[in-house]
């Protein structure tokens, strides 16, 4: 395991693709940063977890869709660690709701959970970035940044906007050695219903030119690319991580 001396903050941590996110950077000598809005006990597990691979970690229960919770959680990280050098955002809702149906708070809830949480954390993070000259930003969009689909207009509009940021933090923060960038995961198995995963491999056979559903630790195997020093050519892209369905 490389010495990093680095630090990681990964919103959505307590369960699936944030979960192996903050394992896999763990895995690669990050300490962490396990941020989590209800289940303490999933976030302490994963914390416990990345603790056994001999790297520092915390836990901040926060709802970061709300402004005040997200900067209270970049504060409370940012005095337990000095810095913090990589920022995972991958906190998300997905709700089903017909577009005449959505009320103003569907609207805020959304757009502050799947992207103003990532503006606000990246505004809290990038000044010690900028100070050591060395960042990563990983933000997660999925096929909503690319597409609209029916019933989840909320949705595709905030990681549409992801994709926005990402390009746009990439041409300014770049040349002071940061990088950002959006991974879009395809169909992903991320829930314990046999019945849906069933459904999914069967279509896979026919949608999936790999004929399967990826894994959460697929995701974070390129999250965790993009965060190493390896990964520092790779700048304002989204790299989709879906087995060739938008091929």
């Amino acid at each position: 395991m490389p010495t990093t001396n680095r630090t990681a903050f990964i919103t959505g941590a307590g369960k699936n693709i944030g979960r192996a996110c903050a394992l896999d950077l763990a895995d690669r000598g990050y300490n962490v940063v396990i941020n989590g809005r209800a289940d303490k006990a999933a976030c302490e597990q994963v914390a416990k977890e990345a603790q056994a691979k001999g790297v520092k970690a915390s836990v901040i229960m926060a709802d970061v869709g709300l402004v005040p919770e997200a900067r209270r959680a970049a504060k409370e990280a940012l005095e337990a660690f000095g810095t913090i050098d990589v920022l995972v955002a991958n906190a998300a809702i997905r709700p089903d709701k017909p577009f005449l149906e959505n009320t103003e708070e569907d609207w805020r809830r959304v757009m502050g959970t799947n992207l103003e949480s990532a503006i606000f954390l990246s505004q809290a993070f990038l000044p010690g970035m900028i100070a050591k000259g060395w960042g990563r930003i990983v933000v997660m969009t999925g096929r909503n940044a690319m597409r609209g689909y029916p019933g989840h207009v909320t949705t595709s509009v905030a990681k549409h906007g992801l994709w926005g940021l990402t390009k746009t933090l990439a041409r300014e923060f770049g040349p002071q050695g940061i990088t950002i960038n959006a991974i879009s995961p395809g169909v992903i198995d991320t829930t314990d219903d046999p019945a849906w995963v069933a459904r999914m491999q069967k279509v896979a056979q026919t949608e999936i030119p790999v004929r399967r559903i990826g894994t959460p630790a697929e995701i974070a195997a390129m999250c965790g690319l993009l965060c190493s020093d390896q990964g520092g050519f790779v700048n304002g892209q989204m790299i989709g991580i879906n087995g060739g369905i938008d091929t």
